[in-house]
């Protein structure tokens, strides 16, 4: 700043045109700033012009007391800063109006250096003093916007928390409840949600969603809440969900149902870790609605397989998994074993050849259309172990 003695005269001066400088500001605050338009502006904009009444005095203060403590000042600004954050607006209308206000100041303190026959030096000490003033109360400003929209995120995730432990609740707390809590989270209510269960330690980079999703990455198996995940609009969920490698996407289902469609995505998740479904991509459970039933009745199927499988069970897992395999794709194919080898890559005559050698082995009990869900179901069950068990 440019040193030099001010004038002596120079505060009382000021302080003459006091009322009449702060109420040219006030006008021009208002022809300019459309947010602080109007006769009153709104009991915001009289908060916003007075803030401005006392900056000025504060100014005109210190042009003899350089040293003056700012403190009650820049406390205002920060006051300022954090309604506006409150409200939900940007800073831009309070910047703007400090603008307007510092150019009516450097204005008047121009016409009156030509009057009163001020110096350069004191005119440059003059606007110098205004602008580092106004640099320290926006400063302040924005630090209470931050400081407040900090603690608003922070209590909007305290919300979206408590909804989410909500959505999975057992049993739900109806959906009077879900509402109001979502209300306040700003969580738009959808018709229906999915959850999706994830592996630990998803990296951080990839925990970037869309904003509508719910996350709990501290659960002990931690899971999203996707809201209709059936629907339109969630082109960005799937490549996020590749992301974090294996996934699994429970069924969708009603608002107050999310811990049905977690308790599936959990399941799904610990199948597909184990290698009996699919694993290193997200999985859907309305994908996999027979292995998932059979494999969630896993100790009963078990114990019940000899009584079903018989003597397949008895074979090395060499020999027993071929036979398997080929007789699960051939009831698959409704009987057709041309079908049956294309899908296997095979040739027909080594299916045919199987099936009669599983014939042999059981009498033919495979044959009798009576069973056959169960018997699918237990050949289901013992491919998937069998392939899990292999490349382990």
């Amino acid at each position: 700043m440019t040193q030099g003695p001010m004038p002596a005269e120079l505060p009382d001066l000021l302080r003459q045109h006091l009322q009449s400088a702060v109420a040219e500001m006030e006008r021009e605050i208002r022809d300019q700033v459309p947010e602080y338009a109007g006769d009153d502006g709104g009991e915001y904009a009289k908060r916003v012009e007075r803030t401005v009444s006392d900056t000025v005095a504060f100014f005109v203060d210190s042009v003899d007391h350089p040293n003056a403590d700012a403190r009650k000042l820049t406390e205002l600004y920060m006051q300022l800063g954090e309604q506006e954050a409150r409200q939900g607006r940007s800073l831009d209308a309070l910047q703007n109006a400090m603008r307007v206000s510092s150019q009516v100041a450097c204005r008047r303190f121009i016409m009156d250096a030509y009057r009163l026959g001020w110096s350069r030096e004191t005119l440059g000490r003059l606007t110098d003093s205004l602008f580092m003033l106004l640099a320290r109360v926006a400063d302040a400003a924005a630090q209470g916007y931050a400081r407040e929209q900090g603690q608003l995120a922070t209590e909007r995730e305290r919300r979206r928390d408590r909804l989410r432990d909500l959505l999975v609740a057992e049993p739900s707390p109806g959906p009077e409840t879900i509402a109001e809590v979502a209300v306040a989270a700003r969580w738009d209510l959808p018709k229906s949600i999915g959850l999706v269960a994830l592996p630990q330690g998803a990296p951080a980079g990839a925990r970037i969603l869309p904003p509508a999703v719910l996350a709990d990455w501290e659960a002990p198996v931690p899971y999203l809440v996707v809201p209709d995940p059936e629907g339109p609009g969630q082109d960005r969920l799937w490549p996020a969900l590749r992301r974090l490698g294996t996934a699994a996407l429970g069924p969708t289902v009603p608002v107050g149902q999310g811990a049905v469609s977690l308790r599936w995505a959990r399941h799904a998740l610990s199948l597909a870790e184990r290698g009996l479904l699919p694993g290193g991509a997200p999985v859907r459970c309305v994908d996999h609605i027979a292995p998932l039933a059979t494999l969630a009745a896993e100790e009963l199927v078990g114990a019940t397989a000899g009584a079903v499988l018989g003597p397949l069970l008895d074979l090395a897992p060499a020999r027993r998994l071929p036979l398997a395999e080929t007789l699960l794709t051939y009831l698959q194919c409704g009987d057709n074993a041309v079908v049956a080898a294309e899908r296997l890559h095979i040739h027909e005559q080594t299916v045919r050849y199987r099936l009669r050698r599983i014939t042999e082995l059981t009498d033919g009990r495979f044959t009798e259309p009576e069973g056959r869900l169960d018997l699918m179901l237990m050949l289901s069950w013992l491919v998937r172990t069998a392939r899990a068990e292999k490349s382990a």
